[in-house]
């Protein structure tokens, strides 16, 4: 008898990983590190070290890459490195970089070699074609090295100190291990649907060592196929402590708010931080008029005070975290593709709760 809670215990295990891997479209993935990165400086400093740095490939796919003095910083890296011989893939997205950054800016990664795709430009005749963007922040350097994130490649995100304005709040995740196999996979992905199939060889996860103990599934959403949300309605109905939500652009649907107010209901420290300013505001203007609800059910709603905060992040129980391109609402659960980072560990859900309280202050 003594043995029954434990195989009741096991049995239910084994039923949430295989409930989660099917909600989300992707196996949980031991064997990694995971470094957790603060906003737009520690962003670009350890990216730019990376492709510096890299003997193989570059694989590049991100919303935004704007022509100022952090876009071209990043250009002229992988135009250096393609004029080693570096493979250098590239993809932006056609409406985030429009009067961001256009084919003049990218010439010179062409004439060294580089690639460069732009995801879903306007088609004749599609009248919503444009609706789906590749909202993805990507980045994979020999195969070993992967980082996802909600930074876009701009100069934005570091404030204006002349102007007294701070850098925007965000944050992403450094990953080494075997789901740097999956990071590739869902560039080749990306690029695989513009254009000619990708013919560089790349690592399946088996083959890549083992640089940790951090266990993870990588999201690759597509449009239309809803992982991350399905993924997301589960963990809030899974949560039995806390569950703390951080979003640039939420915007909540009935289903995802009733299962928010059915964990408070059940005793749940239900959190959701939001930017106080956006850069969007209608936007914002969207998200407060779903406050009442969320309100009255007991979850409590900060505003952030300060620059604009475009983190996408979850921490629950203080085990499980979710870091990435996401937000929480209709266009990146359904339209855009977008790649997110689930990671069950206890050390890097700390890490997320102590970022998440200081938010607070």
């Amino acid at each position: 008898m003594p043995a029954a809670p434990q195989v009741r215990g096991s049995v239910y295990r084994e039923f949430a990983e295989r409930l989660l891997s099917r909600a989300a479209g992707a196996p949980l993935i031991g064997g990694n590190a995971a470094e957790l990165l603060i906003d737009g400086e520690a962003h670009f400093a350890a990216w730019l070290g990376a492709i510096r740095g890299a003997t193989r490939r570059v694989l590049l796919e991100n919303y935004i890459v704007r022509d100022d003095a952090i876009g071209v910083a990043f250009r002229d890296a992988l135009v250096g490195r393609a004029r080693d011989g570096v493979h250098i893939a590239v993809i932006v997205d056609w409406l985030g970089c429009l009067g961001q950054s256009g084919r003049r800016f990218w010439a010179p990664l062409r004439a060294a070699g580089g690639e460069v795709r732009v995801y879903n430009p306007p088609r004749f005749g599609d009248s919503f074609g444009w609706v789906s963007r590749d909202h993805r922040k990507l980045l994979v350097v020999d195969g070993t090295h992967g980082f996802l994130s909600g930074v876009c490649i701009s100069a934005r995100w570091l404030g204006n100190p002349g102007r007294g304005e701070p850098p925007w709040r965000d944050t992403g995740v450094a990953l080494r291990g075997p789901a740097v196999a999956e990071l590739e996979q869902a560039f080749v992905s990306s690029w695989n649907s513009i254009g000619a199939p990708f013919d560089q060889p790349i690592a399946e996860g088996a083959t890549i060592a083992a640089e940790g103990q951090v266990a993870m599934r990588v999201v690759a959403t597509e449009p239309a196929s809803a992982k991350l949300y399905r993924l997301d309605q589960l963990i809030a109905s899974m949560a039995r402590r806390s569950l703390w939500l951080t979003d640039a652009y939420y915007v909540g649907i009935a289903p995802y708010v009733q299962t928010l107010i059915d964990a408070a209901d059940d005793g749940v420290d239900v959190r959701l931080l939001v930017p106080g300013a956006s850069d969007v505001p209608v936007v914002a203007a969207m998200s407060r008029t779903g406050y009442r609800p969320l309100l009255r059910a007991g979850i409590r709603v900060f505003e952030w005070d300060g620059s604009m905060l475009h983190a996408k992040t979850a921490v629950v129980d203080g085990l499980w975290s979710r870091v990435g391109s996401s937000n929480l609402n209709l266009s990146s659960w359904l339209g855009n593709r977008e790649i997110d980072v689930a990671i069950e560990d206890a050390d890097f859900a700390t890490q997320l709760a102590a970022r998440y309280e200081a938010d607070l202050q």
